[in-house]
């Protein structure tokens, strides 16, 4: 019979070692909380005297007036291009209401005059219509608003609206008939309203 052999040879895998575990910190403990003290009962007010209230910013007057500053050389200070468009709105604008351009502010050329009255109670005096060259377009004030003219402003060209104004770009877009129909309707809405 045969003898049998026992390997004495280690097995080529050690066994895995389970990673070390770090003792957690003993957490403190928590103080006892106090009890919130009872609140005082606070004294009676006096009532304030009644006050004026102040004006709300609707209701607070309009900063921008007419001024006796000269509209000339107000375009002249323009940049060329864009003097050449302003000199062009004036000219239309000149053409329509048949008043003489006058700053309105230190930077709108207003047309005309109107006076309202709101039903708060605020009142004062606005042009009728008129233009200011800001620096990333000309606004052009149509005091009348919009409404009832969507085909007129899909025929003008390249522009963007706001309440009463009209945002152009340049006005070599734009068709200058259509434009100065727009004016024209402006100032018509506006007699009707306010005379």
């Amino acid at each position: 019979m045969g003898t049998r052999r026992t390997s004495t040879t280690k097995p080529t895998t050690k066994p895995a070692r389970k990673p070390a575990t770090k003792p957690k910190p003993a957490t403190k403990p928590k103080p006892a909380t106090k009890p919130k003290p009872a609140t005082k009962p606070k004294p009676a007010t006096k009532p304030k005297p009644a006050t004026k209230p102040k004006p709300s910013p609707k209701q607070a007057a309009l900063k921008t007036r007419a001024t006796a500053a000269s509209v000339d050389a107000f375009l002249a200070r323009q940049a060329p291009a864009r003097r050449a468009d302003c000199v062009a709105l004036d000219a239309l604008f000149r053409r329509v209401t048949g008043e003489p351009g006058r700053m309105w502010g230190a930077s709108i050329v207003g047309y005309g005059r109107y006076a309202y009255t709101y039903p708060s109670g605020r009142s004062g005096e606005w042009m009728r219509t008129g233009f200011s060259p800001r620096a990333q377009n000309l606004t052009l004030y149509l005091m009348d608003g919009f409404a009832g003219r969507e085909g007129l402003l899909r025929r003008l060209g390249p522009h963007g609206t706001g309440r009463s104004c009209l945002y152009v770009k340049r006005l070599d877009e734009l068709d200058l008939g259509v434009l100065e129909q727009l004016v024209r309707a402006s100032l018509d809405g506006l007699r009707r309203r306010y005379g």
